[in-house]
């Protein structure tokens, strides 16, 4: 798939008139078609708090709708939770995503329960080897993360979103959050991950935005307004730490990956009407 430095992004006005439009400029239809018998789509539900920590609701839904009306492909809403006190599960309940699976008819998946493969690259220095789900590996995997600074990271967005498929079992220490082996060296930690699996395709959602850190702290002022979407991680990430007033080139693993998974400059922003 080609990874340009291209973005494309929108004024929201509202999921159901903002998505279409957009995703069609984006070509994501074109990016599936040939490539996948699963769509599996990865929101960001880190905790059960309300957006915009997490992902919305109807965000997920209206995308949900829109790959229905274009594509045959199963359709699979999956996430690893990493809260210390509870499962994916119950994220999915209080954030609304148990009942949008039930009225579409489409599945949910924790990834932190999911069977895994178990893969080597010599040549990643934080993880030569990584466990990740299997059904993440042989599916067309969209990201949907939320445009939000981080207080370890820098920022998470789609690169970062990526942790969601890490499984507590080889990346949680001690009693600890479930994936707090990637606290140690995030930045090449989350580097490393995408190596092993970055999204085929982003939908971010910065509308909103939280401007200090993950789970609290203030939102944007006024808020950001917009979605972009695009086949590039590293562009997107890019563009969304710009929106974020931070540069690219102080996030470690955009750093690290621009020029190898994608491209962080020069953007080709392109404004969907």
């Amino acid at each position: 798939m080609e990874r340009s430095g291209t973005v494309y992004f929108t004024e929201f006005q509202s999921w159901k008139q903002s998505l279409g439009p957009l995703l069609d400029a984006s070509g994501l239809v074109e990016g599936i078609e040939g490539n996948a018998g699963i769509i599996l789509i990865k929101p960001n539900l880190v905790e059960a708090l309300a957006p915009p920590i997490t992902t919305p609701v109807g965000l997920i839904e209206s995308l949900v709708i829109y790959l229905k009306e274009k594509t045959d492909s199963r359709i699979i809403i999956g996430e690893g939770s990493g809260a210390m006190n509870y499962e994916t599960w119950h994220s999915f309940q209080e954030m609304g995503y148990t009942d949008l699976a039930r009225s579409l008819d489409i599945e949910l998946v924790d990834l932190n329960e999911e069977e895994l493969v178990h893969i080597r690259k010599n040549e990643c220095r934080r993880w030569p080897e990584m466990h990740l789900p299997r059904l993440a590996m042989e599916s067309f995997l969209i990201s949907v993360p939320v445009l939000k600074a981080h207080s370890l990271a820098g920022v998470t967005l789609t690169l970062k979103n990526m942790m969601g498929l890490a499984p507590p079992s080889h990346y949680r220490q001690g009693s600890s959050w479930k994936k707090s082996a990637f606290h140690k060296g995030i930045q090449d930690a989350v580097a490393d991950l995408n190596r092993y699996r970055t999204p085929d395709f982003t939908l971010l959602d910065a509308t909103v935005g939280m401007s200090q850190a993950h789970l609290w702290g203030p939102t944007c002022e006024p808020p950001v307004n917009r979605l972009a979407a695009g086949r590039d991680p590293v562009a997107i990430d890019s563009y969304g730490t710009g929106l974020l007033k931070r540069d690219w080139k102080n996030i470690g693993h955009i750093r690290s990956l621009n020029g190898e998974l994608g491209k962080a400059e020069p953007l080709n922003v392109v404004q969907v009407n």
